[in-house]
């Protein structure tokens, strides 16, 4: 079964996917450099989502009873 971290790697990379597509597509087509600008930003913001919830720690189980001060 897939679980909730491994569904938003997925998303993430697909999003990637998407963002690098739609950007290709459209500097193919022409862009003027604002919307070149635009189109670096989504590209690179959606590669640091990847790269974040690829490399940010899993929430570590406590084993046992957690002992007070």
């Amino acid at each position: 079964m897939i679980n909730y971290n491994e569904l938003a790697k997925w998303a993430a990379a697909a999003l990637v996917v998407l963002c690098g597509g739609l950007a290709g597509h459209y500097a193919a087509l022409g862009m003027s450099p604002v919307q070149w600008a635009g189109a670096l930003s989504a590209v690179l913001g959606s590669v640091s989502l990847a790269v974040t919830l690829h490399v940010w720690p899993a929430t570590a189980k406590v084993q046992g009873q957690q002992q007070r001060d």
